[in-house]
């Protein structure tokens, strides 16, 4: 079967996404967003322009945040869709003096729709699967206080302890791999596709 444009364009949407966030092109990544996008993340949650706004800062003081995709699949009905992507998402910084990788495994869920002949984001909500965290230099032992760390969900509470660590204000009760608020995501994805007034309730 072969893969239709909308489907190649939509894909097209999701990798610079990730590429020209993480490099820094911040014109180019404001392409991949309708004028009133959304993002959701465990540190941010709000308009797409100030996302980029808040990403380039970070980007500039040296915030080491990257993402790499992996699968993906994507429904389209009409002029709408929903694609879900496989990704990590990969930090470095500081832990009580030590340096850390914390890896978070999960996927991009995405609300997209096709305007004057462009699809883009209208919405953006990770789905947080695991996560896990280590030293840099791997002869160093990482001790954390686990009482802050089981205050996060298990999808994500070694990002959020990290995050949280330098200076973040980390959102809780975002989607996992199981639970009602993904359900709830997925809900809000069909009512989308079937051509609802607006992406569900961002989180």
């Amino acid at each position: 079967m072969s893969i239709s444009e909308d489907t190649l364009a939509i894909r097209e949407v999701i990798e610079n996404w990730a590429l020209w966030r993480d490099a820094g092109d911040w014109d180019r990544f404001a392409s991949v967003w309708h004028e009133d996008g959304w993002m959701t993340a465990t540190w941010f949650q709000g308009p797409a322009e100030q996302f980029i706004k808040v990403s380039r800062e970070g980007f500039e003081r040296g915030v080491n945040i990257l993402h790499f995709l992996g699968g993906f699949t994507c429904d389209v009905a009409g002029n709408r869709a929903i694609s879900q992507t496989k990704m990590t998402i990969n930090q470095r910084a500081m832990v009580d003096g030590l340096e850390v990788d914390v890896v978070c495994v999960g996927r991009f869920y995405d609300f997209l729709e096709k305007r004057n002949d462009r699809w883009a984001i209208v919405r953006r909500q990770p789905i947080y699967e695991k996560d896990r965290m280590d030293p840099v230099e791997p002869s160093r032992r990482l001790m954390l206080d686990v009482t802050v760390l089981a205050k996060f969900p298990e999808g994500y509470r070694h990002l959020a302890y990290l995050q949280s660590k330098n200076g973040f204000t980390v959102k809780g009760n975002l989607p996992g791999l199981r639970g009602q608020v993904v359900e709830t995501l997925y809900a809000e994805g069909r009512d989308w596709l079937a051509g609802s007034t607006k992406p569900g309730t961002p989180l």
